[in-house]
């Protein structure tokens, strides 16, 4: 089961859904990229995701272009500008979806109430992957 997931920087929501996609079921190959990857993931998404208890420390946010060769069973698209932008993919696509999320990235106040917002973003995240993980793939998959 391949699975793409593609934001604008993807520094942030398409970094977590990988995470919790690789927490629901580590066998699946999860890979996120961006439209026009930022330089690293936003500290604060990975602070947000330590208190889950999944560590995407190691995330490196990557361009789109790197896949368009490569075949995939689901290229979910998490933001509205990734959805408007996404590349024609050379490869095989069985799938793709729109799963959208506001940008805890673009929050404003203070260091708590950011941190409130990547919070209510992240459980957002976690609840429609999972709803996604067992409609989709641990059903239809058999996984």
């Amino acid at each position: 089961m391949h699975i793409l997931i593609l934001c604008t920087g993807n520094s942030c929501r398409s970094q977590m859904a990988e995470g919790f996609l690789r927490d629901f079921n580590p066998e699946l190959h999860v890979r996120s990229a961006g439209t026009n990857p930022s330089g690293q993931v936003h500290p604060k998404a990975v602070q947000v995701m330590k208190e889950t208890g999944i560590d995407i420390s190691d995330g490196k946010p990557e361009n789109v272009d790197r896949y368009l060769d490569e075949q995939w069973d689901y290229v979910i698209t998490v933001c509205d500008n990734a959805k408007e932008t996404c590349p024609v993919f050379l490869g095989k696509v069985k799938k793709q979806l729109h799963i959208g999320f506001e940008d805890p990235a673009e929050a404003a106040g203070t260091d708590e109430e950011v941190l409130s917002e990547f919070r209510r973003i992240r459980d957002e995240i976690k609840n429609d992957f999972k709803v996604f993980y067992d409609k989709e793939i641990k059903k239809k998959w058999k996984v």
